[in-house]
């Protein structure tokens, strides 16, 4: 069954692994039928500070944030590629999270979980996570707990209704070994075609 597709490449370069990725996972869905919406954040001009603290009296959405919330809400399906950095996101990707991710639109408070969360409003939807680093995978669990994906799928994505959250880890980015890129981007178009 075709998915609804919504990627962003969350690296603010204009050219990355990343954006190789997305640009081979988007091609393959749309080869195999999926409806495919792609963004490269180094492109959006926004305001990535939320401003003060709370909800109440949040500045107005630019046009490209309220263009990704509208494709969160359209899709079925949300691809996420970033680069590792400092342990966490790049700062321009943190401003589209702490920006695009509205209560109203994204969760609410007026509805609760069984163990007393906001309830997600985007639930039924699936996610697949790139991440590249030069942090080795196994040093990411044994040294930091695996913190970035537990934040994916528990505080961020998950919080808002994406289940599953399935991530892929690519390592050494910055001087991968001989054919490495190559077999992700292979991964990559296999789940486009998949729609996963």
């Amino acid at each position: 069954m075709p998915e609804r597709i919504f990627i962003l490449n969350g690296h603010p370069g204009p050219s990355s692994i990343s954006r190789q990725a997305m640009a081979r996972y988007a091609a393959a869905a749309e080869a195999a039928g999926h409806e495919v919406r792609l963004t490269q954040l180094s492109e959006l001009a926004f305001d990535a500070d939320r401003g003060k603290a709370g909800y109440e009296g949040a500045k107005p959405l630019e046009p490209v944030l309220e263009e990704a919330l509208a494709n969160l809400e359209w899709c079925s399906h949300f691809v996420l590629a970033f680069p590792l950095w400092w342990g966490g996101f790049p700062a321009k990707l943190k401003g589209w999270i702490d920006r695009v991710l509205l209560p109203g639109r994204t969760f609410t408070t007026e509805e609760t979980t069984p163990i007393g969360l906001p309830a997600p409003l985007l639930k039924g939807r699936t996610a697949r996570v790139l991440i590249t680093s030069d942090t080795p995978r196994s040093f990411m669990w044994l040294a930091y707990g695996d913190a970035i994906m537990r934040q994916l799928r528990g505080q961020i994505l998950g919080f808002v209704g994406f289940k599953p959250v399935r991530i892929t880890f690519f390592a050494p980015a910055s001087d991968p070994k001989p054919g490495a890129v190559d077999k992700l981007l292979a991964r990559m178009a296999q789940l486009g075609r998949a729609g996963r």
